[in-house]
């Protein structure tokens, strides 16, 4: 199982670091439509925050930090952590956002310290020729990692399987909201919520942790 794991993550990584020699510091270079688009993707995953500024947060799948430039125009006093499996994003990630004690990047699958919030956004959507069966044993063991790391709640989002069916793409995964939410329920939190009125093809699942 490790083993087909980390077979996964490379192709991941490598599909990513061709996307963004391609497109650049852009959310094409992650694969995402545009800036609008990606703008809306993140003020979802922002309805975890429950605090104006002093609390530390990790971005799994962080990509070329453009999550963290977003929490700037927010947030004021905050420790963000990106983490990516994807070495060159990591690079760009770093050259990309001021260094200080308020950042750090990792190259890494799973964050490697504990943090208030946890976030993954657009990491479950690319599986390539994985089968349905493989992904989503990827995506369980993913939040089983976001729950274990993140101390008040984590956020996350999948393509949707109520997408239209002929806008639908082979290579990419899409989730069943309501199969995630039921897990998250049963095993995160009794806090759950399901955002699936954003305007994108996608949804978002909020947890948050009874403190």
């Amino acid at each position: 199982m490790q083993e087909k794991k980390v077979d996964l993550l490379n192709d991941v990584a490598a599909y990513y670091a061709e996307k963004l020699a391609q497109h650049g510091q852009t959310p094409q270079g992650v694969d995402w439509n545009g800036h609008e688009s990606q703008t809306i993707r993140f003020e979802q995953l922002c309805k975890l925050i429950v605090t104006d500024s002093n609390f530390s947060l990790n971005d799994l799948g962080c990509g070329y930090g453009a999550f963290y430039h977003f929490l700037l125009s927010r947030y004021q006093e905050f420790l963000y952590i990106g983490i990516d499996v994807s070495r060159e994003m990591i690079q760009a990630a770093t050259r990309h956002c001021q260094r200080g004690s308020q950042v750090r990047f990792v190259i890494s699958s799973h964050p490697d310290q504990n943090a208030d919030y946890g976030m993954a956004s657009g990491i479950f959507n690319v599986r390539l020729e994985k089968t349905n069966a493989e992904w989503s044993d990827y995506i369980h063991s993913v939040l089983d990692d976001l729950h274990r790391t993140s101390r008040v709640g984590f956020a996350f989002n999948c393509l949707t399987s109520y997408s239209d069916t002929d806008k639908k793409r082979d290579y990419l995964y899409y989730a069943d909201p309501c199969v995630l939410f039921d897990r998250c329920k049963r095993l995160y939190s009794k806090n759950v919520s399901l955002l699936h009125d954003y305007g994108l093809y996608e949804f978002t699942i909020i947890v948050k942790k009874i403190l």
